[in-house]
């Protein structure tokens, strides 16, 4: 017995069907992929570097959103970033719900499921985003955050950090955040699913 073909989506129809869909999915390049619920220390994780640079953002030109702004990273691509970050104006394509087009910050708090996409294809597409400066991966089962910053040549500065005490420094939009806030109340000792 063959495999059934999956089925392929144009943009439209993905929106359109995440437009009354009960759970977010991600579109790339025709398939449509169902997000799972994240882990207990993912959510602590995302929560506390939201939590962080909510506060330090609140009085600037910036907004911040987590879990549910969706972001076209181009036509055939679009996805739910764990945190973005967007200054000055942001660019919303107002068609089946708001599509952010200008992410200047994108964070991703990596799972088991999804690291090898985040790592790779993910992060290439992310980076060609001309308005995106920086991408931060952060690992919930150890201490440990790669942090991509564009340089003015076009080029990416990848800076890693894994001790307790370093501080994640984010130079497009001058917020800094302590490793130790950012892991606060993870179980390390928790099977990651």
């Amino acid at each position: 017995m063959s495999a059934l073909p999956k089925p392929i989506y144009n943009a439209e129809e993905y929106l359109a069907l995440e437009e009354s869909a009960d759970y977010r999915s991600q579109f790339y390049y025709g398939e449509i992929f169902a997000m799972a619920g994240a882990s207990r220390n993912h959510n602590i994780v995302a929560g506390n570097i939201y939590a962080n640079l909510h506060l330090q953002l609140r009085n600037r030109p910036c907004e911040i959103y987590q879990n549910d702004m969706r972001v076209k990273v181009f036509t055939d691509f679009y996805t739910y970033p764990d945190i973005v970050i967007v200054c000055d104006e942001p660019q919303i394509e107002k068609k089946h719900g708001e599509n952010l087009l200008n992410p200047l910050v994108i964070i991703e708090v990596l799972s088991p499921s999804t690291e090898k996409f985040d790592r790779g294809e993910k992060a290439r597409l992310y980076r060609l985003m001309p308005s995106l400066e920086e991408y931060i991966l952060i690992s919930q089962d150890k201490t440990h955050i790669e942090h991509f910053v564009r340089q003015a040549n076009g080029g990416w500065l990848l800076t890693e950090l894994s001790e307790m005490s370093d501080v994640l420094e984010l130079p497009t939009v001058s917020c800094q955040v302590n490793l130790s806030d950012i892991y606060a109340k993870v179980d390390f000792s928790a099977e990651i699913t």
